[in-house]
């Protein structure tokens, strides 16, 4: 959904205001700052966790190349701030200092569009050309949808990175990124895929965020009434599908526990969810980390999360449930390249009792994957190795 200007004003918050007057403070300091660090490299993901892209190539860089000077921006508040800690030098995120090491900064790598000292005041400066630096965008997934925000001139970021061939001609295409600038060179966080153990009876629910319902404007009530979550589609669709008795019948018939874990954007509502079913657990931020959630589980049902590539990219079966489609494409993503019936890697479910047909049928299959499934994967998924850390280091040390 393309916001107005008044839109994105609604967004601006009191602290983004008092983050003008640190970057004013941190400009002198860091035109002095640069002169002893010439090679710095400031990367983060979330301000509260690490444990996306740029964690794993911060790790990576730390345990293959010491010699690199890099810094990891994270919230000292964080549950992963001492793993981080103990693997190199970190910085309080949205503090002074990293404004400094920003401004100082050789390379500044996200894999978040907002990652830096404070998402609206560098969003101003840096599209409006008031500063130059260059910024490395390591995506939070993989593409598949129109995302206009994430367009050039929406970012002026100086790489981004892409993991599939449809999706960097995608990209290079649609999204006005300079000849170039669009590199195919994996997602790092999809090294560590390749070592899982998996519990053969867990079940993974985690559908994505609704930008409408977690980040609302005057524009979401163009939607549906957001005036409470209850009443909301979201709401309502997935609380009747956790309080199904034919999903419970199922579970229990099959000994299977089923994981709910929303997107973190989701994660405050967790509570309007009461459910009492002993094989249902409702997985809450930090206590459960994404991706080894992922790992472990033997299915996974989600909607339009791009978390769904992830489990497909480790040749595991899931299916697409998506009961507010048209809603979906309103309001947050338009459609992309990606057709879900013709190139998904699981079934579409458009209501509760075609998704619940097709969990059984998996459980009764011992949840093995399709053979059409692992063909497409085969298809889409032109880099399968272990290297995408590897080449993310080397693209970004050639800029």
């Amino acid at each position: 959904m393309e916001e107005t200007f008044f839109q994105k004003l609604q967004r601006v918050k009191f602290g983004d205001i008092g983050h003008m007057f640190l970057f004013l403070l941190a400009l002198p300091l860091s035109l002095v700052y640069r002169l002893f660090r010439r090679d710095l490299w400031v990367i983060c993901d979330n301000k509260n966790e690490a444990r996306d892209n740029g964690y794993h190539l911060f790790r990576y860089i730390r345990e293959n190349y010491p010699e690199q000077d890099i810094v990891y921006a994270i919230s000292r508040r964080s549950p992963d701030y001492a793993k981080v800690k103990d693997l190199g030098r970190t910085v309080r995120y949205g503090s002074l200092r990293h404004w400094i090491l920003y401004l100082s900064a050789k390379k500044n790598i996200s894999s978040q569009k907002g990652g830096k000292p404070n998402a609206a005041v560098c969003y101003f400066l840096e599209v409006n050309g008031i500063i130059k630096n260059t910024r490395i965008f390591l995506q939070h997934g993989i593409i598949k949808d129109d995302m206009p925000w994430l367009y050039y001139e929406n970012t002026r970021m100086r790489m981004f990175v892409c993991s599939t061939e449809r999706e960097w001609r995608y990209v290079s295409d649609t999204y006005h990124y300079p000849e170039g600038w669009v590199k195919k060179l994996g997602i790092a966080r999809l090294d560590a895929l390749h070592d899982m153990k998996v519990k053969e009876k867990q079940v993974l629910l985690m559908p994505t965020w609704r930008s409408w319902i977690a980040t609302p404007t005057s524009a979401s009530y163009s939607i549906e009434d957001i005036s409470a979550f209850t009443n909301t589609a979201y709401y309502k669709a997935w609380n009747s599908f956790l309080s199904s008795g034919r999903l419970s019948e199922i579970l229990k018939k099959n000994g299977l526990t089923l994981v709910f874990y929303p997107h973190r954007d989701m994660q405050p509502f967790l509570k309007y969810f009461d459910i009492h079913d002993d094989n249902i657990i409702i997985a809450k931020w930090p206590e459960y980390d994404v991706q080894e959630l992922l790992k472990e589980s033997a299915y996974l049902i989600t909607d339009f999360s791009s978390i769904a590539m992830d489990f497909a990219y480790m040749k595991k079966p899931l299916q697409y449930y998506q009961f507010d489609y048209r809603d979906f494409r309103k309001g947050q993503y338009p459609e992309g390249y990606f057709s879900y019936e013709k190139d998904g890697f699981g079934p579409v479910c458009y209501d509760e009792q075609r998704s619940l047909d097709e969990l059984e049928k998996a459980a009764e299959k011992g949840f093995v994957n399709n053979e059409i499934y692992l063909l497409r994967h085969d298809e889409f998924f032109d880099l399968y190795d272990t290297q995408n850390c590897e080449r993310n280091y080397r693209a970004i040390k050639e800029l």
